[in-house]
């Protein structure tokens, strides 16, 4: 019997390059939850522990700063880092 599928583990800081990493591919689907749960208001602190889970009370500074720079990296494969899946 196979393993269920985990979530992969989360770094503390997103990549940054202007095109689409490993990472990313592993994290498209943190990066559609992270952006749906901004959209429908959901407070940082919800993220950060349902999605991420970093709990804020016990981490705050990388809860925030790991849930801003995904958030960020999110985004930003939203906008414009797509355009590069197009171009292979």
């Amino acid at each position: 019997m196979s393993e269920p599928q985990r979530t992969p583990a989360i770094a503390d800081e997103a990549p940054s390059p202007d095109y689409i990493t490993d990472y990313d591919r592993r994290h498209f689907a943190t990066y559609l939850c992270l952006l749906y749960a901004a959209g429908e208001g959901q407070s940082d602190e919800e993220i950060s522990r349902n999605i991420l889970e970093i709990d804020p009370n016990c981490e705050p500074d990388r809860a925030r700063r790991t849930l801003h720079s995904h958030l960020n990296r999110a985004r930003w494969l939203a906008e414009s880092g797509y355009q590069t899946l197009l171009e292979t």
